[in-house]
Protein backbone atom coordinates (compact mmCIF):
# COMPACT_ATOMS: atom_id res chain seq x y z
CA UNK A 1 0.00 0.00 0.00
CA UNK A 2 2.82 2.38 0.90
CA UNK A 3 4.50 1.61 -2.39
CA UNK A 4 1.27 2.41 -4.26
CA UNK A 5 0.93 5.74 -2.45
CA UNK A 6 4.53 6.63 -3.29
CA UNK A 7 3.92 5.80 -6.94
CA UNK A 8 0.75 7.91 -7.07
CA UNK A 9 2.55 10.82 -5.40
CA UNK A 10 5.42 10.56 -7.84
CA UNK A 11 3.00 10.54 -10.77
CA UNK A 12 1.23 13.64 -9.45
CA UNK A 13 4.52 15.48 -9.01
CA UNK A 14 5.53 14.50 -12.53
CA UNK A 15 2.28 15.89 -13.97
CA UNK A 16 2.73 19.20 -12.17
CA UNK A 17 6.33 19.44 -13.33
CA UNK A 18 5.35 18.60 -16.90
CA UNK A 19 3.28 21.80 -17.25
CA UNK A 20 6.17 24.30 -17.41
CA UNK A 21 8.24 21.90 -19.53
CA UNK A 22 5.34 21.54 -21.98
CA UNK A 23 4.97 25.31 -22.25
CA UNK A 24 8.71 25.76 -22.82
CA UNK A 25 8.87 23.16 -25.58
CA UNK A 26 5.71 24.37 -27.34
CA UNK A 27 5.59 24.94 -30.24
CA UNK A 28 8.23 22.81 -31.96
CA UNK A 29 6.50 22.58 -35.35
CA UNK A 30 4.16 24.75 -37.48
CA UNK A 31 0.66 25.48 -36.17
CA UNK A 32 -2.43 25.13 -38.34
CA UNK A 33 -5.05 27.87 -38.02
CA UNK A 34 -8.30 26.68 -39.58
CA UNK A 35 -10.47 29.37 -41.14
CA UNK A 36 -13.96 27.96 -41.84
CA UNK A 37 -14.51 30.42 -44.71
CA UNK A 38 -13.12 30.87 -48.24
CA UNK A 39 -9.87 32.77 -48.95
CA UNK A 40 -10.38 36.53 -49.17
CA UNK A 41 -13.40 36.64 -46.86
CA UNK A 42 -13.10 38.99 -43.87
CA UNK A 43 -12.27 36.28 -41.33
CA UNK A 44 -9.58 34.91 -43.67
CA UNK A 45 -7.97 38.33 -44.13
CA UNK A 46 -7.95 38.90 -40.36
CA UNK A 47 -6.52 35.44 -39.66
CA UNK A 48 -3.66 35.90 -42.11
CA UNK A 49 -2.74 39.31 -40.73
CA UNK A 50 -2.70 37.96 -37.17
CA UNK A 51 -0.89 34.73 -38.11
CA UNK A 52 1.91 36.66 -39.76
CA UNK A 53 2.54 38.73 -36.62
CA UNK A 54 2.04 36.00 -34.00
CA UNK A 55 4.30 33.52 -35.84
CA UNK A 56 7.33 35.63 -34.98
CA UNK A 57 6.59 35.53 -31.26
CA UNK A 58 5.93 31.80 -31.24
CA UNK A 59 9.01 30.96 -33.26
CA UNK A 60 6.96 28.75 -35.56
CA UNK A 61 4.86 29.53 -38.60
CA UNK A 62 1.09 29.69 -38.22
CA UNK A 63 -0.33 28.27 -41.44
CA UNK A 64 -3.85 29.33 -42.41
CA UNK A 65 -5.95 26.41 -43.65
CA UNK A 66 -9.26 27.38 -45.31
CA UNK A 67 -12.00 24.80 -44.71
CA UNK A 68 -15.25 26.48 -45.82
CA UNK A 69 -18.69 24.93 -46.09
CA UNK A 70 -21.97 24.32 -44.28
CA UNK A 71 -22.10 27.79 -42.77
CA UNK A 72 -18.58 27.42 -41.29
CA UNK A 73 -19.50 24.14 -39.59
CA UNK A 74 -17.07 21.95 -41.57
CA UNK A 75 -13.94 23.74 -40.41
CA UNK A 76 -15.26 24.15 -36.88
CA UNK A 77 -16.03 20.44 -36.59
CA UNK A 78 -12.55 19.57 -37.85
CA UNK A 79 -10.92 21.57 -35.05
CA UNK A 80 -13.36 20.32 -32.41
CA UNK A 81 -12.29 16.75 -33.22
CA UNK A 82 -8.54 17.49 -33.52
CA UNK A 83 -5.89 16.50 -30.99
CA UNK A 84 -5.79 19.01 -28.09
CA UNK A 85 -2.08 19.68 -28.49
CA UNK A 86 -2.08 23.32 -29.64
CA UNK A 87 -1.18 22.54 -33.23
CA UNK A 88 -4.69 22.89 -34.71
CA UNK A 89 -6.59 26.08 -33.91
CA UNK A 90 -9.79 27.73 -35.12
CA UNK A 91 -10.54 31.30 -36.09
CA UNK A 92 -14.13 31.25 -34.89
CA UNK A 93 -16.87 33.82 -35.30
CA UNK A 94 -20.22 34.82 -33.87
CA UNK A 95 -21.66 32.39 -36.44
CA UNK A 96 -19.63 29.35 -35.36
CA UNK A 97 -19.95 30.00 -31.62
CA UNK A 98 -23.19 31.93 -31.09
CA UNK A 99 -25.54 31.50 -34.05
CA UNK A 100 -25.18 28.09 -35.66
CA UNK A 101 -26.30 26.09 -32.64
CA UNK A 102 -29.70 27.78 -32.99
CA UNK A 103 -29.82 27.64 -36.80
CA UNK A 104 -28.73 24.05 -37.47
CA UNK A 105 -30.63 21.10 -36.02
CA UNK A 106 -27.82 18.61 -36.63
CA UNK A 107 -24.72 20.48 -35.45
CA UNK A 108 -21.89 17.95 -35.01
CA UNK A 109 -19.97 19.90 -32.38
CA UNK A 110 -20.74 21.82 -29.21
CA UNK A 111 -19.49 25.42 -29.51
CA UNK A 112 -18.95 25.64 -25.74
CA UNK A 113 -17.90 22.15 -24.59
CA UNK A 114 -15.70 21.24 -27.57
CA UNK A 115 -13.35 24.25 -27.51
CA UNK A 116 -10.80 25.95 -25.28
CA UNK A 117 -11.11 29.74 -25.66
CA UNK A 118 -7.88 31.62 -26.34
CA UNK A 119 -8.74 35.26 -27.10
CA UNK A 120 -11.27 37.60 -28.68
CA UNK A 121 -9.40 38.77 -31.78
CA UNK A 122 -11.57 41.33 -33.54
CA UNK A 123 -14.93 43.06 -33.48
CA UNK A 124 -16.79 43.90 -36.68
CA UNK A 125 -19.53 46.49 -36.11
CA UNK A 126 -22.69 46.61 -38.18
CA UNK A 127 -24.13 49.85 -39.56
CA UNK A 128 -27.69 50.83 -40.42
CA UNK A 129 -27.46 52.97 -43.57
CA UNK A 130 -29.93 54.69 -45.88
CA UNK A 131 -30.31 55.90 -49.44
CA UNK A 132 -29.34 59.58 -49.69
CA UNK A 133 -32.85 60.58 -50.74
CA UNK A 134 -34.42 58.84 -47.74
CA UNK A 135 -35.98 61.59 -45.57
CA UNK A 136 -34.90 60.21 -42.18
CA UNK A 137 -31.35 60.71 -40.91
CA UNK A 138 -31.67 59.21 -37.44
CA UNK A 139 -33.18 56.12 -35.84
CA UNK A 140 -36.06 57.99 -34.22
CA UNK A 141 -37.28 59.32 -37.57
CA UNK A 142 -36.81 55.91 -39.23
CA UNK A 143 -39.02 54.32 -36.57
CA UNK A 144 -41.63 57.06 -36.92
CA UNK A 145 -41.79 56.58 -40.70
CA UNK A 146 -42.08 52.80 -40.30
CA UNK A 147 -44.98 53.15 -37.89
CA UNK A 148 -46.72 55.70 -40.11
CA UNK A 149 -46.55 53.32 -43.09
CA UNK A 150 -46.14 49.76 -41.75
CA UNK A 151 -44.05 47.33 -43.78
CA UNK A 152 -43.25 49.84 -46.52
CA UNK A 153 -39.63 50.44 -45.47
CA UNK A 154 -37.35 47.80 -46.97
CA UNK A 155 -34.03 46.89 -45.33
CA UNK A 156 -31.39 45.11 -47.44
CA UNK A 157 -29.84 42.19 -45.52
CA UNK A 158 -26.70 40.72 -47.15
CA UNK A 159 -25.99 38.27 -44.31
CA UNK A 160 -27.64 36.24 -41.56
CA UNK A 161 -25.91 38.50 -39.03
CA UNK A 162 -27.70 41.48 -40.60
CA UNK A 163 -31.00 39.61 -40.46
CA UNK A 164 -30.60 38.85 -36.75
CA UNK A 165 -29.71 42.47 -36.05
CA UNK A 166 -32.87 43.62 -37.85
CA UNK A 167 -34.99 41.21 -35.80
CA UNK A 168 -33.45 42.56 -32.61
CA UNK A 169 -34.10 46.13 -33.76
CA UNK A 170 -37.73 45.32 -34.49
CA UNK A 171 -38.10 43.55 -31.16
CA UNK A 172 -36.51 46.38 -29.18
CA UNK A 173 -38.08 49.30 -30.99
CA UNK A 174 -41.29 47.84 -32.37
CA UNK A 175 -40.79 49.49 -35.75
CA UNK A 176 -42.38 47.41 -38.58
CA UNK A 177 -39.40 47.21 -40.95
CA UNK A 178 -39.37 44.69 -43.83
CA UNK A 179 -36.16 42.72 -44.44
CA UNK A 180 -35.03 41.83 -47.97
CA UNK A 181 -32.42 39.06 -48.20
CA UNK A 182 -29.39 39.43 -50.51
CA UNK A 183 -26.59 36.96 -51.27
CA UNK A 184 -23.88 39.56 -50.75
CA UNK A 185 -22.99 43.19 -50.11
CA UNK A 186 -22.44 44.16 -53.75
CA UNK A 187 -26.01 43.71 -54.99
CA UNK A 188 -27.44 45.10 -51.77
CA UNK A 189 -25.37 48.27 -52.07
CA UNK A 190 -26.34 48.66 -55.72
CA UNK A 191 -30.03 48.52 -54.85
CA UNK A 192 -29.57 50.86 -51.87
CA UNK A 193 -27.78 53.49 -53.96
CA UNK A 194 -30.37 53.06 -56.74
CA UNK A 195 -33.30 53.46 -54.36
CA UNK A 196 -34.76 49.96 -54.82
CA UNK A 197 -34.48 49.62 -51.02
CA UNK A 198 -34.42 52.49 -48.55
CA UNK A 199 -32.21 51.00 -45.84
CA UNK A 200 -29.45 48.43 -45.39
CA UNK A 201 -27.59 46.72 -42.54
CA UNK A 202 -24.02 45.65 -43.27
CA UNK A 203 -20.50 45.63 -41.83
CA UNK A 204 -18.27 48.66 -41.47
CA UNK A 205 -15.83 47.59 -44.24
CA UNK A 206 -18.70 47.21 -46.70
CA UNK A 207 -20.37 50.57 -46.09
CA UNK A 208 -17.74 53.07 -44.91
CA UNK A 209 -16.23 53.61 -48.40
CA UNK A 210 -19.72 54.27 -49.77
CA UNK A 211 -20.50 56.67 -46.92
CA UNK A 212 -17.18 58.48 -47.40
CA UNK A 213 -17.89 58.81 -51.13
CA UNK A 214 -21.28 60.36 -50.37
CA UNK A 215 -23.24 57.57 -52.07
CA UNK A 216 -25.21 56.55 -48.95
CA UNK A 217 -25.67 57.91 -45.44
CA UNK A 218 -25.20 56.36 -42.02
CA UNK A 219 -28.03 56.14 -39.49
CA UNK A 220 -26.44 54.29 -36.54
CA UNK A 221 -23.75 51.76 -35.61
CA UNK A 222 -24.29 48.64 -33.52
CA UNK A 223 -21.42 49.00 -31.02
CA UNK A 224 -22.14 49.87 -27.39
CA UNK A 225 -19.91 52.95 -27.64
CA UNK A 226 -18.81 54.96 -30.65
CA UNK A 227 -16.35 53.00 -32.74
CA UNK A 228 -12.79 53.98 -33.61
CA UNK A 229 -13.65 52.88 -37.10
CA UNK A 230 -16.41 55.45 -37.54
CA UNK A 231 -16.44 57.90 -34.61
CA UNK A 232 -18.93 60.24 -36.27
CA UNK A 233 -21.67 57.63 -36.53
CA UNK A 234 -23.97 57.57 -33.46
CA UNK A 235 -24.64 54.24 -31.77
CA UNK A 236 -28.04 52.59 -31.68
CA UNK A 237 -27.79 52.89 -27.89
CA UNK A 238 -27.53 56.67 -27.99
CA UNK A 239 -30.13 56.88 -30.77
CA UNK A 240 -33.01 55.77 -28.60
CA UNK A 241 -32.19 52.14 -27.74
CA UNK A 242 -30.31 52.33 -24.39
CA UNK A 243 -27.99 49.41 -23.74
CA UNK A 244 -28.29 47.98 -27.24
CA UNK A 245 -25.15 46.34 -28.62
CA UNK A 246 -24.69 43.59 -31.18
CA UNK A 247 -21.54 43.09 -33.25
CA UNK A 248 -20.00 40.44 -35.43
CA UNK A 249 -16.74 39.11 -34.00
CA UNK A 250 -13.79 36.78 -34.43
CA UNK A 251 -12.03 34.79 -31.74
CA UNK A 252 -9.34 32.11 -31.59
CA UNK A 253 -10.09 28.70 -30.12
CA UNK A 254 -8.25 25.42 -29.53
CA UNK A 255 -9.84 22.01 -29.10
CA UNK A 256 -11.24 21.28 -25.65
CA UNK A 257 -8.77 19.83 -23.11
CA UNK A 258 -5.81 21.68 -24.63
CA UNK A 259 -3.30 22.02 -21.76
CA UNK A 260 -3.69 25.34 -19.87
CA UNK A 261 0.02 26.09 -20.36
CA UNK A 262 -0.39 25.98 -24.13
CA UNK A 263 -3.56 28.10 -24.03
CA UNK A 264 -1.68 30.62 -21.89
CA UNK A 265 1.25 30.75 -24.31
CA UNK A 266 -1.04 31.21 -27.30
CA UNK A 267 -3.01 33.92 -25.52
CA UNK A 268 0.15 35.82 -24.62
CA UNK A 269 1.44 35.82 -28.18
CA UNK A 270 -1.92 36.73 -29.73
CA UNK A 271 -2.31 39.58 -27.22
CA UNK A 272 1.20 40.86 -28.06
CA UNK A 273 0.42 40.73 -31.76
CA UNK A 274 -2.86 42.64 -31.35
CA UNK A 275 -1.09 45.29 -29.25
CA UNK A 276 1.43 45.93 -32.01
CA UNK A 277 0.73 49.44 -33.42
CA UNK A 278 1.37 48.36 -37.01
CA UNK A 279 -1.02 45.40 -36.84
CA UNK A 280 -3.62 47.43 -34.97
CA UNK A 281 -3.55 50.11 -37.69
CA UNK A 282 -3.81 47.41 -40.34
CA UNK A 283 -6.85 45.81 -38.67
CA UNK A 284 -8.59 49.16 -38.26
CA UNK A 285 -8.02 49.82 -41.95
CA UNK A 286 -9.60 46.44 -42.71
CA UNK A 287 -12.63 47.39 -40.60
CA UNK A 288 -11.88 45.39 -37.44
CA UNK A 289 -11.59 46.75 -33.93
CA UNK A 290 -8.76 44.71 -32.35
CA UNK A 291 -10.02 42.43 -29.59
CA UNK A 292 -8.81 42.09 -26.01
CA UNK A 293 -9.39 40.09 -22.84
CA UNK A 294 -8.46 36.72 -21.39
CA UNK A 295 -9.45 33.13 -22.19
CA UNK A 296 -11.83 33.33 -19.23
CA UNK A 297 -13.49 36.51 -20.46
CA UNK A 298 -13.88 34.97 -23.93
CA UNK A 299 -15.56 31.92 -22.39
CA UNK A 300 -18.06 34.16 -20.59
CA UNK A 301 -18.53 36.23 -23.75
CA UNK A 302 -19.37 33.13 -25.82
CA UNK A 303 -21.94 32.07 -23.24
CA UNK A 304 -23.67 35.46 -23.25
CA UNK A 305 -23.48 35.83 -27.03
CA UNK A 306 -24.94 32.35 -27.52
CA UNK A 307 -27.92 33.31 -25.40
CA UNK A 308 -28.37 36.65 -27.15
CA UNK A 309 -27.96 35.51 -30.75
CA UNK A 310 -29.68 32.16 -30.16
CA UNK A 311 -32.70 33.76 -28.51
CA UNK A 312 -33.19 36.19 -31.39
CA UNK A 313 -32.73 33.47 -34.02
CA UNK A 314 -35.26 31.14 -32.40
CA UNK A 315 -37.75 33.96 -31.89
CA UNK A 316 -37.49 34.94 -35.57
CA UNK A 317 -37.65 31.31 -36.71
CA UNK A 318 -34.42 31.56 -38.72
CA UNK A 319 -33.23 28.15 -39.91
CA UNK A 320 -30.32 27.14 -42.12
CA UNK A 321 -31.36 23.52 -42.73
Amino acid sequence: MKLLKRCLLAAAVALVAAGPALAQSYPNRPIRLVVPYPPGQGTDVLARALAERASAGLGQQIVVDNRPGAGANIGSDLVAKSAPDGYTLLMGTNATHAMNAAMYSNLTFDPVKDFSPIMLVGILPMVLTANNSFPASNLKDVAAMARAKPDTLNVALPSTTARVLLEMLKSSDGAPLFGVAYKGSGNALTDLVGGQVQLMIDTVPAVIPQIAAGKIKAIAISTGQRSELAPNIPTLAESGMPGFELVAWNAMFAPARTPPEIVKRLHEEVAKALADPELKARLLKLGFEPGKGTPESLAAFVQSESARWGGSIRKAGIKAD
